[in-house]
């Protein structure tokens, strides 16, 4: 294994990237994720039901729960790409990665504040809003799939071969003791 790829597995910082073998990161996106696509479950909903505020609403607050998230994540995300060596193909995939979520966020801030100008939500989300959200979410996707690649195929901020090995060691019983 090269230095370059252990480089790449060790935090920058412990206490705020998480430690070896186990980072935060991948902890912190189910917030964004979870929040915009519920939002846009609410939003889809809000066109079928009798008494669509209620959703439009949620789906407002979701949104900017997403963005609270996704900047919590950022910011422990950055510490990752910071572990990754400059001028490699994991770092290339980090930059993208990174400016997709950058773009994501922005475009979600900028759904939130536009469904919270004037009086707020009333009525079914409007369509271009809708359209808006389901874009962002898709590109959110492909941003999550560039994640995935980082940590499943590059290794990045994994534990290495050696201590994934221990996870497979067969568990010695004691005597006397029943399983199942």
């Amino acid at each position: 294994m090269s230095s370059e790829s252990q480089h790449a597995k060790r935090p920058v910082s412990a206490m705020l990237a998480g430690p070896y073998g186990h980072p935060f990161h991948p902890i912190l996106v189910t917030v964004p994720i979870g929040a915009w696509v519920g939002s846009l479950v609410f939003d889809v909903a809000s066109h079928v039901v009798e008494d669509p505020d209620f959703l439009a609403r949620g789906a407002m607050w979701l949104i900017a729960l997403g963005v609270i998230g996704a900047l919590a994540a950022a910011m422990v995300g950055l510490l990752d790409l910071l572990a990754i060596p400059t001028g490699t193909r994991a770092f290339r995939v980090g930059l993208i990665h990174v400016t997709l979520n950058l773009l994501v966020t922005a475009a979600y801030a900028g759904n939130f504040l536009w469904r919270y100008a004037g009086q707020g939500p009333s009525g079914s989300v409007g369509v271009g809003q809708l359209t808006l959200n389901a874009v962002s979410l898709a590109v959110l996707g492909v941003s999550g799939y560039l994640g995935g690649k980082l940590a499943y195929h590059y290794g990045v901020r994994v534990a290495d071969e050696a201590m994934q090995a221990e996870g497979f060691v067969p568990v010695q019983r004691r005597p006397g003791r029943r399983t199942g």
